[in-house]
C-alpha cells in the first residue's frame, strides 16, 4: 500500500471536526506534531512500523467524512488528506469512497443544502412544481432521490452545516416554505409526530405498530410500562438455542423483500466456529416509496434496541451495528437517545440485565447510496470502502462484516422477533402481520399493518383509493405494476409471486389517471442509472441504455416504439441474468410490467 499525501492542509475547522471524532493525533505519522517531516522520533517510527493498528481504524472513514461534511458542508482536498493521514488510508481510495455518496460534495458549496425529493411518490404529488418554484426564487437546491417521507409528499430536507448541524424537514413542501426553511432551518416548525404517519394508530389488533403514538419515544420508562423488555427477559430465560428454535418455528421470514427464513439465518450464524460474530440492523431503507422503518424507529425506537439485543444474544454477537439512512435525522436523534438510556439502565453494556451477557450497539450513518441497502454493500460501507456488493458465496453468515459471521436483518424483521417471544411461535404464526407503505394518489397515505393474506383491495379501501386509478406499483422501483382490476391479489410473498409481481419491502404506490406513465418509467430508469454502483458491466451499461431508450419513446406509441421496446427487452434480460446484485437484476422489472401489464407505449 502506497500513501501519497499532497500538500493541501485542512483548515482549523476541518481539523477540529476530525479530531473530535478520532481524538488528537498521537504521532507525527498521523499528522501530529512534526508531521512536516522534522522531528520524527523513534516512537513515531515504531508507530509507522506498527501500521496495522492505525489501518484497523479504517471503518471510521465514513464517520470521518460525515464529521467534516457536517461541520463545513463539503469535503476539501486538505480535509480528505488529513483524514487519510489519521486513518492511514490511501487518498485515492478515500476519494473513491467520498465520491460514492450523494450527500457528500468534494466541491465548495453553501453551508445550507436543500435536498428536494423528485422520486416517484413526490413526482406524483407535484415535486416538479416545488423545484420550479425554488428555481424561480433563486434558491439553490439539489434534486434528491427518495427521502423516505412519501406519506407527506412532496418533501424537502434542509441541512445546515456547523459545529451543531441543523436540519429541517418540509413536507408537504411548497416552494415558499422550503425557501424559508433554507433561510432559517432552526426556525422551521416541528415535524408531525410519527403516529401521524399511521392512519390506524390506536386501533385494536395492531402488533408491530401498537406502541406508535401510545408511548413517548424518548422515555424508556414509558416503553417498559407498555411491555418493553418482556421479550428480552424471556430470551434470557430460554437461552440462545431455544430463542432460535422459537423464531424458526414461528416461520418468520425477512421483510426486506428476499423473504429468507430468519431462524435459519440466525442458526447458520450462531453455528460458525469463527468469531467474533456480528449483528447488523439494516435501517437503510432506500427503495423509493419505503418509509415504514423510519416510522417504527421514530415512534418506537426502544423496540429496535431491544430486538437487536435479542438477536445479538441468539447469534452470539457482542456488538451490533445499526446502519441508518443519512436522510433520517429525527430517527438518528431518537435512536441515540434510546441507546444512551439503555446503557444507563443496564440494558446494554457489559452485563445486560445482570445476565452476564455483553452487548452494545453502534449507529453508522449512510450518506445517500441506494445500493447500501444490499447487505454486503452495507458491510463494505461500514468497513470504510465503497458500498459495492460482494460476490456470494461466501455468504454473510460465514464471512460478513469484517470477514466474520454476521446476521443482517432489517428493522421490520427484527421488531417482529419481539411478539414471537412474548406471544410464542404458534400464536405469532397464527396472526402474522406485515407493514405496507401506501403513498401516491390515495386519501390517507401512511404505514398500514395488515394480516398476511389481506388483499390489495382491502389495503386500498383503508387508504382511500382514487376514483380513476391508473395503476399500482408494488414493491417500489424494483417491483412491478398491477392494474386496477387486480385488487384481489393477496398481499403475501407467495401470492404476489403467483400473480407475476412482488411484495418487495411493502411499497404500494397508487397512481391515478392524471399521472403520465412514461414520465414515471423514465424517473425509475434515471433512478437505477444514478444508483448503479458501476461495478458490473450489465448493470452499469444496461441502466444507461434503458434510460436512453425510454427517453426516445417518451412521446411515442405503437410501431414508432417497437424497435426500442425490443431493445429494452434484450437489455433487461442481460441485466437480470448477469448483474452481480439485486439492483441490476430488478432494474427492468417495473418497466417490463408497465409494457406487458399496462400496455404502455401500445
Amino acid at each position: 500500500m502506497d500513501l501519497h499525501f499532497g500538500d493541501s492542509r485542512p483548515t482549523d475547522e476541518e481539523r477540529a471536526a476530525v479530531d473530535t471524532l478520532l481524538g488528537p493525533p498521537v504521532s507525527a505519522w498521523d499528522a501530529g506534531p512534526g508531521s512536516d517531516g522534522s522531528g520524527r522520533s523513534e516512537k513515531d517510527l515504531r508507530w509507522a512500523r506498527g501500521g496495522h493498528a492505525a489501518r484497523e481504524r479504517r471503518d471510521l472513514l465514513l464517520p470521518g467524512l460525515h464529521a467534516v461534511n457536517d461541520r463545513v458542508g463539503w469535503i476539501s482536498e486538505g480535509a480528505l488528506a488529513y483524514l487519510c493521514r489519521r486513518l492511514m488510508v490511501p487518498p485515492a481510495e478515500a476519494y473513491g469512497v467520498a465520491t460514492f455518496y450523494s450527500m457528500f460534495s468534494l466541491r465548495p458549496r453553501p453551508t445550507t443544502v436543500v435536498h428536494a425529493c423528485t422520486d416517484l411518490a413526490c413526482a406524483a404529488r407535484g415535486a416538479d412544481r416545488v423545484c420550479a418554484g425554488l428555481e424561480a426564487a433563486g434558491v439553490s437546491f439539489e434534486r434528491s432521490p427518495c427521502l423516505g417521507l412519501c406519506e407527506r409528499a412532496p418533501a424537502a430536507l434542509v441541512v445546515r452545516a456547523g459545529e451543531s448541524p441543523v436540519t429541517a424537514v418540509v413536507a408537504p413542501a411548497a416552494a415558499g416554505a422550503v425557501a424559508e426553511a433554507a433561510r432559517a432551518p432552526a426556525d422551521a416548525g416541528p415535524e408531525p409526530v410519527a403516529a401521524d404517519a399511521v392512519p390506524q394508530a390506536g386501533q385494536d389488533g395492531l402488533v408491530l405498530l401498537r406502541r406508535v403514538g401510545a408511548v413517548d419515544p424518548y422515555s424508556l420508562d414509558d416503553y417498559r410500562a407498555h411491555g418493553g423488555y418482556t421479550a428480552l427477559r424471556r430470551a434470557f430465560a430460554l437461552g440462545p438455542a431455544a430463542v432460535i428454535r422459537e423464531v424458526t418455528e414461528s416461520g418468520l421470514v425477512g421483510r426486506g423483500g428476499a423473504a429468507f427464513p430468519t431462524g435459519r439465518k440466525w442458526q447458520a450464524t450462531a453455528s460458525q466456529p469463527d468469531g467474533p460474530h456480528y449483528l447488523v440492523c439494516n435501517a437503510d431503507e432506500s427503495e423509493p416509496g419505503t418509509f415504514k422503518d423510519r416510522v417504527v424507529m421514530e415512534g418506537d425506537p426502544y423496540a429496535v434496541v431491544e430486538a437487536m439485543t435479542v438477536a445479538g444474544y441468539a447469534v452470539g454477537a457482542h456488538r451490533g451495528y445499526l446502519y441508518l439512512r443519512g436522510e433520517y435525522p429525527r430517527a438518528l436523534g431518537l435512536l441515540e437517545n434510546a441507546l444512551t438510556q439503555a446503557r444507563a439502565r443496564g440494558l446494554l453494556g457489559d452485563d445486560v440485565l445482570g445476565q452476564g451477557y455483553a452487548f452494545d450497539i453502534e449507529i453508522r450513518r449512510g450518506a445517500g447510496a441506494y445500493i447500501c441497502g444490499e447487505e454486503t454493500a452495507l458491510f463494505n460501507s461500514i468497513e470504510g470502502y465503497r458500498g459495492e456488493p460482494r460476490s456470494k458465496p461466501p455468504f454473510p453468515v460465514e464471512k460478513g462484516l469484517f470477514g466474520k459471521p454476521t446476521a443482517a436483518n432489517n428493522v421490520e424483521t427484527l421488531v417482529n422477533v419481539l411478539p414471537v417471544l412474548t406471544r410464542g411461535a404458534e400464536a405469532f404464526a397464527a396472526a402474522e402481520t406485515k407493514l405496507f407503505c401506501v403513498s401516491g394518489s390515495v386519501s390517507r397515505p401512511g404505514v398500514y399493518e395488515l394480516p398476511f393474506g389481506a388483499t390489495l383491495g382491502d389495503l386500498l379501501e383503508l387508504a382511500g383509493k382514487p376514483e380513476r386509478m391508473r395503476a399500482v406499483l408494488l414493491g417500489g422501483a424494483a417491483g412491478g405494476f398491477v392494474r386496477p382490476d387486480e385488487m384481489d391479489i393477496p398481499l403475501t410473498f407467495e401470492g404476489t409471486r403467483a400473480a407475476g409481481t412482488t411484495l418487495g419491502s411493502g411499497v404500494v404506490l397508487v397512481l391515478d389517471d392524471r399521472v403520465e406513465l412514461p414520465r414515471i418509467l423514465l424517473r425509475i430508469a434515471e433512478f437505477f442509472r444514478d444508483e448503479s454502483c458501476g461495478q458490473c458491466v450489465p448493470c452499469r451499461v444496461g441502466t444507461v441504455r434503458q434510460e436512453e431508450a425510454l427517453r426516445r419513446i417518451a412521446d411515442r406509441t405503437g410501431a414508432a416504439a417497437v424497435d426500442d421496446i425490443a431493445l429494452l427487452r434484450e437489455v433487461g434480460r442481460a441485466m437480470r441474468d448477469a448483474s452481480i446484485c439485486g439492483l441490476g437484476q430488478t432494474a427492468w422489472n417495473a418497466v417490463e410490467s408497465a409494457i406487458d401489464r399496462l400496455g404502455a407505449y401500445a
